[in-house]
């Protein structure tokens, strides 16, 4: 898609977009995967773009332009950091040379304040993803005040920055809603992170099984992703407790890391599954990763706080059936004969679920069919190209950049 808004001269030229945020790999989680995926589609379409990210001392070679700019740790979270601003503002010449034509945010902490800044010294429109539901999770992070001032903190701190951008950008029409209700007025769209469907085409289950010493016949569920409180990882162990009266030897899989793992592995000990649960800490995305995701008869989820809930298209774009409970964003991915069963959140009927798709060999295979074709209608070319219509279109109600 070419630019519109400044002449048939100008519109030759690709945009160049600018995206600035507080995480990024290594750092793993679904902002990262998000940028990444956006990025790299982007470059394909033939789009310019850098990305300003933290340096976390290491990193891998992408097919954009990549600032590492040196950063904070957070204290109540330290695998997270935030952009030192006095770094970043040595970058400003360079980039105002580069010809930038939008700026977008994806995180609300340093990035927030540098992009919008960065934007108005350029003379461009800035927008901004909103990735993570805050209001959910505050609580899990600052137990000492009160949840409910935490939460009307969290909607006057979004509203805030979301009003004081051009458009934002959310992975969910559930996401929309609330920011909605928040008071956020300026132009939202839902355009949600898609799938590589040639990197999540193929897994090797069996290699990954022997690896592991994990029997060809041994009931497997699987679970990616951050070990975080907010992502009711607990629930889970508690419905495997339920499962295993009927599958003695059903193992889960958890792969991931984050701060809720010493609690986590506590919960498996006191409920007596030391035997039933193993876990696998953060996995390469390049080949481990899917291999898990194949190894597994079913794939289970049980996050409130989801904005899209990314993890479950890739397990089932590698034809791995998908039980999960539909909220927010989740249940707009999940529907039924679309390759998953959908479990309320109470243990006996999620454990119900599962005791159903693992004593029924046929409707795995029905569902992992289901999930292979459901899959492959969010392939990431097409969502970044939604993605690209947005840019446009603001950048027409805003003209063109004072490039140099």
């Amino acid at each position: 898609m070419l630019r519109r808004f400044a002449g048939a001269t100008e519109a030759k030229r690709a945009m160049r977009i600018l995206m600035i945020s507080d995480v990024y790999f290594p750092r793993v989680n679904g902002v990262s995967t998000s940028i990444q995926t956006f990025a790299r589609e982007l470059v394909r379409a033939g789009q310019g773009v850098t990305l300003i990210a933290p340096d976390y001392g290491r990193s891998s070679p992408e097919p954009f332009e990549v600032l590492r700019v040196p950063s904070w740790y957070l204290p109540l979270d330290p695998e997270d950091r935030v952009l030192r601003p006095g770094r970043l503002r040595r970058h400003h010449q360079a980039l105002a040379a580069r010809g930038v034509d939008l700026v977008h945010i994806h995180t609300p902490f340093v990035a927030h304040y540098a992009g919008t800044a960065l934007a108005r010294r350029l003379g461009v429109p800035v927008i901004e993803s909103y990735h993570t539901f805050f209001e959910q999770y505050l609580d899990k992070y600052v137990p000492v005040i009160p949840s409910a001032w935490l939460r009307l903190a969290a909607r006057r701190f979004s509203a805030a920055q979301c009003n004081a951008v051009d458009a934002v950008v959310v992975p969910s029409r559930a996401m929309l809603e609330v920011l909605e209700s928040y008071g956020v007025r300026v132009t939202m769209q839902v355009v949600p992170t898609g799938i590589e469907l040639g990197q999540f085409s193929s897994g090797d289950g069996e290699r990954f099984r022997r690896e592991h010493g994990i029997p060809p016949a041994r009931p497997v569920l699987v679970h990616v992703g951050r070990l975080a409180f907010e992502k009711n990882i607990e629930f889970l162990l508690r419905v495997l407790a339920r499962a295993v009266p009927r599958f003695p030897d059903v193992l889960l899989v958890i792969a991931g890391e984050g701060p809720a793992r010493r609690s986590l592995e506590a919960l498996a000990e006191r409920l007596g599954l030391r035997a039933n649960v193993t876990f696998l800490g953060y996995l390469d995305r390049q080949g481990p990763l899917e291999d898990c995701y194949s190894a597994g008869d079913a794939f289970v989820f049980a996050s409130r706080t989801e904005t899209q809930g990314l993890v479950l298209l890739e397990a089932m774009a590698l034809g791995v059936p998908v039980i999960s409970t539909a909220v927010m964003g989740t249940r707009e991915i999940l529907a039924p004969g679309r390759g998953c069963l959908i479990a309320e959140e109470d243990e006996s009927h999620f454990a119900a679920q599962v005791i159903r798709l693992l004593g029924d060999p046929e409707l795995r295979r029905r569902l992992s069919d289901e999930a292979r074709g459901y899959a492959a209608e969010w392939s990431a070319p097409a969502l970044a190209a939604r993605m690209l219509g947005l840019y446009t279109e603001v950048l027409e109600r805003h003209g063109p950049a004072p490039h140099p």
